[in-house]
């Protein structure tokens, strides 16, 4: 089982960019399947994206889509979120996790990365 640990997450206002990581341990990263997830504070945890182990296809959210890209380095054991044009309410805690179809492989996270967009 892989560990995660998220990072990249800040302050922005509207409009504006942030680029979050994904830091993976263990030697089996490249062979899932990764997923970026999102909880806003009252809401349920929901899917963002996902970007299949070879990086070969990804999918998106329709909230996002257009505005998010996901990416891996499976050389660096790492996946990535570049997150554009900004909403205030993209503002929430940020997951990443192994995926399968669009839900979570296992119910095991790591302490994600705040996104908190103002407007």
């Amino acid at each position: 089982q892989v560990q995660l640990v998220e990072s990249g997450g800040g302050l922005v206002q509207a409009g504006g960019s942030l680029r979050l990581s994904c830091a993976a341990s263990g030697r089996t990263f490249s062979s899932y399947t990764m997923g970026w997830f999102r909880q806003a504070p009252g809401k349920e945890r929901e899917f963002v994206a996902r970007i299949t182990w070879n990086g070969g296809s990804t999918y998106y959210a329709d909230s996002v889509k257009g505005r998010f890209t996901i990416s891996r380095d499976n050389a660096k054991n790492t996946a990535y979120l570049q997150m554009n044009s900004l909403k205030p309410e993209d503002t929430a805690l940020y997951y990443c996790a192994p995926v399968l179809g669009l839900s979570p492989l296992y119910d095991v996270w790591g302490q994600g990365t705040q996104v908190t967009v103002s407007s």
